[in-house]
C-alpha cells in the first residue's frame, strides 16, 4: 500500500498561483505513475495530470500551458505547480499513486479561486 499526502491548496484570486505538494510512503517501488485529478462540487472527479516513472507526463487539456507536474525522488513527494488560476479550477484536489491493479488516494486538499 501506498500513504499519500497532500498540501498547499488554498484561496486565491484569479489569475494567481498555488503549488500542491504530496508526499508519498509505503510501498513506493510498486509505483508506475502518480497523478493528480479534481473534482468539482456535483461533478465527478477528473484527471489533471500525470507523471509516469520514466517522467513522462500528461496534462488535460483544460489545464495544459498553466500547470506542471514534477516529482522529486529523493523528497518522494509529486508538486502540481498551477498558473494562471481561473474560478473553474475550483475543486478538491487528490493526488494518486498507480501501481498493478491499485490506485491509492491521498486525501484531498481544497482549492478556491475567487473571481
Amino acid at each position: 500500500q501506498v500513504q499519500l499526502v497532500e498540501s498547499g491548496g488554498g484561496l486565491v484570486q484569479a489569475g494567481g498561483s498555488l503549488r500542491l505538494s504530496c508526499v508519498f510512503s509505503g510501498s513506493i517501488f510498486s509505483i508506475r505513475a502518480m497523478g493528480w485529478y479534481r473534482q468539482a462540487p456535483g461533478k465527478q472527479r477528473e484527471l489533471v495530470a500525470v507523471i509516469t516513472s520514466g517522467s513522462r507526463t500528461n496534462y488535460a487539456d483544460s489545464v495544459k500551458g498553466r500547470f506542471t507536474i514534477s516529482r522529486d525522488n529523493a523528497k518522494n513527494t509529486v508538486y502540481l505547480q498551477m498558473n494562471s488560476l481561473k474560478p473553474e479550477d475550483t475543486a478538491v484536489y487528490y493526488c494518486s499513486a498507480d501501481r498493478t491493479f491499485v490506485r491509492d488516494w491521498g486525501q484531498g486538499t481544497q482549492v478556491t479561486v475567487s473571481s
